[in-house]
């Protein structure tokens, strides 16, 4: 028997079962032939399959001699696979290949829109931020980690958050009924009991009828109790439990670049705070509508944002302390023009507001300080001054020993440049104050002591 084929290769033996012998093979008889093994099988081991074998129906993957061949490979496999016979008429049962396609399932159905789902979040986000961080936005991130609040954030009473949560409380609204209409100013809490420091321009014309409004934005009628034209100060009277008023700060102990906020209800913007510094101190004003009364007063120029509407409110220093009263502004406008800021504005001194409004609360009307001369103008000569003009009998300044015809260059180490300036300065002081004139009478430079009075009126 020849080696053994693979399956499905041809078997076709070398010589057909009993055709006879065939030199150099076994003879058909089964006898031995010299140098032969033995066959220990019969003819019908050669060329054909034993009874059972694989072209009988119930054939048989193993050969009857398979392990006695002579030419078998020793390390070739035992078994030889034959194809099987298909009985007629019966199919063979279905195999199911693992690998092949299978019909999808539903639980497949659903997988796939899921899955193609979260795929296409991913890459439209990596897509954004892509194009976000090229086109700038989220390239940096905005701020650091957590860590305690500054100091500049923690709002401390000295801040200046600090001292305008303090004082708004105490700030008002002020309007009083006329005849042309309603003038509105601002205004602040000076006593326990109700009065009201505001300006004298926000009651003129007024018919006796005015209200305020606070800071919480209730309101309260009031009633005026008395104003002092040339001062430019007016006291009215609330009537309120639990009012809280200001506390004053000394407007002689101020300086040049000290902090301050101006506060009120700058063109009905009720609780305006605005920020700035003194900018100026005794810059004389001489102010008035024509016709009018002239105001005079040493003022306290600032460049806190000061609009009409502020007039009347307070002007506050760095510990929350009033240390002025908004009066006035310079702006730059055409006649018949709306005035704004511009930086110049300009606030009455609270030493000087606070004896006018004492004398109002008292006796209902102010008294002026007064020097008992009048200055004619300047001189016109190197060194300035200004010469007066008249001197009254008996006055403070006549018995200083002032003449006319004196040129007074300094009261106060303040120097002296128009008349506006000798009647500002004095109404600064009290009543009783004293104070240093420095003045020429001819060549000679002189000094003298004045003690200032109050006028008859």
């Amino acid at each position: 028997m020849g080696p053994p084929t693979m399956p499905g290769a041809d078997r076709t033996p070398l010589a057909s079962p009993g055709s006879g012998s065939t030199p150099g093979w076994p003879a058909s008889s089964g006898g031995s032939t010299p140098g032969w093994p033995a066959s220990p099988v019969g003819p019908a081991s050669y060329g054909a399959p034993a009874a059972g074998g694989p072209n009988s129906a119930d054939a048989s993957a193993w050969w009857s001699d398979a392990l006695a061949d002579p030419w078998r490979d020793p390390a070739a496999p035992t078994a030889v696979v034959v194809p099987g016979v298909v009985a007629p008429g019966a199919e063979p049962e279905p195999v199911t290949d693992p690998d092949a396609p299978g019909r999808p399932t539903l639980r497949h159905l659903l997988l796939i829109p899921v899955i193609t789902a979260l795929l296409a979040g991913t890459l439209g986000g990596a897509l954004g931020y892509a194009f976000a961080v090229r086109g700038g936005a989220g390239a940096a991130v905005l701020g650091g980690a957590p860590a305690e609040v500054p100091a500049l954030a923690q709002r401390k009473p000295e801040s200046l958050a600090g001292v305008a949560e303090r004082v708004l409380p105490s700030v008002v609204t002020v309007r009083v009924s006329s005849l042309g209409g309603t003038s509105e100013g601002s205004g602040f809490v000076a006593t326990a009991d109700g009065h009201v420091i505001t300006n004298d321009h926000v009651v003129a014309g007024g018919t006796g009828k005015a209200s305020v409004v606070f800071n919480d934005g209730s309101t309260a009628p009031a009633t005026i109790v008395g104003q002092d034209a040339e001062s430019d100060i007016a006291v009215i009277k609330v009537s309120r439990p639990g009012l809280r008023p200001v506390e004053f700060g000394d407007s002689d102990a101020l300086a040049v670049g000290d902090p301050v906020l101006a506060i009120g209800s700058p063109l009905s913007l009720a609780n305006t705070v605005t920020a700035g510094i003194v900018s100026a101190l005794d810059r004389t004003m001489q102010a008035g509508e024509p016709g009018g009364p002239v105001r005079y007063y040493a003022a306290i120029q600032t460049d806190a944002a000061v609009n009409h509407g502020n007039s009347g409110g307070p002007l506050v220093d760095g510990a929350g302390r009033v240390v002025g009263v908004n009066s006035t502004i310079k702006s730059l406008v055409a006649e018949g023009q709306e005035a704004g800021n511009i930086g110049l504005a300009f606030a009455i001194p609270i030493n000087q507001a606070k004896r006018v409004t004492q004398d109002i609360i008292g006796t209902g009307k102010a008294r002026r300080t007064v020097i008992g001369a009048r200055a004619d103008g300047p001189t016109g000569v190197v060194g300035g001054g200004l010469r007066l003009a008249e001197v009254e009998p008996s006055g403070p300044a006549d018995g200083a020993g002032l003449k006319v015809g004196d040129v007074i260059l300094k009261i106060n180490g303040r120097p002296m440049t128009e008349p506006t300036d000798l009647t500002a300065l004095v109404r600064k002081y009290a009543p009783g104050s004293v104070v240093t004139v420095e003045y020429r009478r001819g060549s000679t430079r002189q000094n003298t002591s004045v003690t200032l009075a109050a006028d008859a009126k």
